[in-house]
């Protein structure tokens, strides 16, 4: 898939792009995401959401299962998933920039 193709999400979607910067430290199974979304974020990331973002990520190529350890299933950032990353925190950031300065960087 190409990376163009990750803006078939319609917007990306913050689920998955707060499960992306949990797994580009390394790999993590569903429950250690949650758990590091929450420390980074501080939004808590609903298992029906989570394991709902997971495979649809999957089919898209971004990430990947691992072999299951102790009945859980880690997941990892693939490279076009850190290349979609990238883009998409670079994006953002630059929309933030914008805000800020329209807003007269207020804080």
């Amino acid at each position: 898939m190409p990376i163009d193709q990750a803006s078939d999400l319609g917007r990306f979607e913050e689920p998955s792009l707060l499960v992306l910067v949990s797994l580009s430290d390394g790999p993590k199974h569903g429950y250690a995401i949650q758990t590091d979304v929450r420390s980074f974020a501080n939004v808590n990331l609903g298992p029906g959401t989570l394991y709902a973002v997971l495979p649809r990520l999957e089919r898209m190529g971004l990430i990947e299962a691992l072999a299951t350890e102790d009945r859980r299933r880690p997941y990892r950032i693939t490279g076009l998933g850190a290349t979609a990353l990238r883009a998409e925190l670079a994006r953002v950031q630059g929309i933030a920039a914008a805000g800020l300065a329209r807003l007269g960087a207020e804080s």
